[in-house]
């Protein structure tokens, strides 16, 4: 009986998707969320040694004016599409090499935060292939934060046009 290597056993690699990812020698984004936040990162590899070039937590936004009372909620569909907004908008800034989605071993489920931050990468001109048929990101209410308890729209406009007009 063959053993399972470690990483797989606590399910934190699936190694036949990142053989199949590293062959392809593109950078990726790697989205990762925690009890806490979202993590962005733009990784590159050689030799199969990961290298962070350019990383992001949804911390970040609380100094681009992310309301206090909201600070709970760092990890909700409207700071996922905001950080991946944030870090597609510092890619094309520094005009890095257009990156290859790595969502790891997160299940794919449509409508969800990680589809929100693919949202925010693409509005920030980040060209990923994707299925234009199916609706695989959340509504344009959910991302503004329009179905919160506390309609978060108005403060979601102020922080996404933060983001816009810094270079």
């Amino acid at each position: 009986m063959k053993t399972q290597k470690q990483r797989r056993k606590k399910f934190k690699t699936d190694y036949g998707k990142r053989l199949k990812i590293l062959k392809g020698r593109k950078p990726r984004i790697v989205l990762r969320k925690t009890n806490k936040y979202i993590i962005v990162q733009y990784v590159g590899s050689k030799e199969a040694k990961d290298k962070v070039i350019l990383g992001l937590t949804s911390k970040k936004l609380l100094n681009y004016g992310w309301p206090k009372k909201f600070q709970g909620s760092l990890k909700s569909i409207p700071a996922s599409y905001l950080i991946g907004f944030l870090i597609g908008k510092k890619i094309v800034n520094e005009k890095l090499e257009m990156p290859i989605v790595d969502f790891g071993m997160i299940k794919n489920v449509h409508k969800t935060r990680i589809y929100a931050c693919l949202k925010g990468l693409i509005d920030a001109e980040i060209k990923l292939k994707f299925n234009k048929e199916k609706s695989l990101f959340p509504d344009e209410n959910s991302i503004e934060g329009k179905n919160l308890k506390n309609d978060f729209s108005s403060e979601f406009k102020k922080i996404k046009l933060k983001i816009e007009q810094e270079k």
